[in-house]
């Protein structure tokens, strides 16, 4: 029986050299997919599903791993992002249900849902550092993605920035904390916030510094949280203002989707 010949990923491609290979091997439509927020003890876990146009049309100065951009950089990216791509997804899950489901699982539905929900439907899909499954179509989970990978790197961009924004408004409600700074994650200073104010409800309940800062570390995880409602919308709701939505669409906003159900692709949304 002949094998395939290999495919061949050529350095000199850069951060497009796999999608260009893929594209050479039939894989015409490649999304890639990333979050933001895992590492972070408050504010929501952000998803986000990315396709951008073969050849010259997908290029985009600049495009890299969001963590190596600066903030001013990764703004003009996200733009260039949302202005070129084929398709694009983004999905925000509450820290009320990442401390509720867990975080892998709920990075596996939010990262399912944003693939998954775009218009144009891959053939391909590339994910950062874990597979996901479900999709109904090939894929390959990429060891540093966002930084090898084109679409992967345009996901990442697109959540880092969405989340990025929704912790600046954060801020405004929650100013003692210093979200507008580091973004939720654990740093010296945010550690002293804790212990001077005690967490608020956008922090992580189910996270160890969040639960000892609460008095409540003896209780199992899904009991910490208050019961009191968070600052971001229930999931099914779109967020206002500032163009991020709990699903964010490149024709344009749609409502957001719960992420309970597996979806199928080659069906689309059910």
């Amino acid at each position: 029986m002949l094998t395939p010949p290999r495919t061949v990923v050529r350095r000199e491609g850069g951060i497009y050299a796999l999608e260009r290979a893929l594209q050479r091997r039939g894989f015409r439509i490649v999304a890639g997919a990333d979050e933001a927020g895992r590492g972070a003890c408050a504010g929501p876990l952000v998803a986000a599903a990315a396709v951008l146009p073969e050849g010259k049309r997908g290029e985009i100065d600049e495009l890299a791993d969001s963590k190596l951009l600066t903030p001013a950089a990764r703004e003009r990216v996200y733009a260039e992002v949302v202005k070129r791509a084929l398709a694009y997804a983004v999905v925000v899950i509450p820290a009320a249900e990442v401390d509720a489901r867990g975080l892998h699982v709920c990075n596996l539905a939010a990262m399912r849902r944003a693939l998954a929900t775009l218009t144009t439907r891959p053939e391909y899909v590339l994910t950062d550092g874990f597979g996901v499954d479900g999709l109904g179509v090939p894929g390959l989970a990429v060891w540093k993605g966002d930084q090898v990978a084109a679409c992967v790197a345009a996901a990442s961009v697109l959540a880092k920035v969405t989340r990025d924004r929704l912790m600046v408004d954060l801020h405004g409600r929650f100013p003692e904390y210093g979200f507008d700074e580091h973004k939720g994650y654990v740093t010296p200073e945010h550690n002293a916030a804790l212990v001077a104010h005690g967490p608020c409800l956008e922090h992580r309940f189910s996270y160890v510094n969040v639960a000892t800062a609460s008095g409540r570390d003896s209780r199992p995880p899904r009991s910490r949280r208050p019961a009191a409602v968070g600052a971001l919308e229930p999931m099914g709701r779109a967020i206002p203002a500032g163009g991020t939505v709990g699903v964010a669409l490149a024709e344009g906003a749609r409502l957001p989707l719960p992420v309970g159900e597996d979806v199928a692709m080659e069906g689309g949304v059910r």
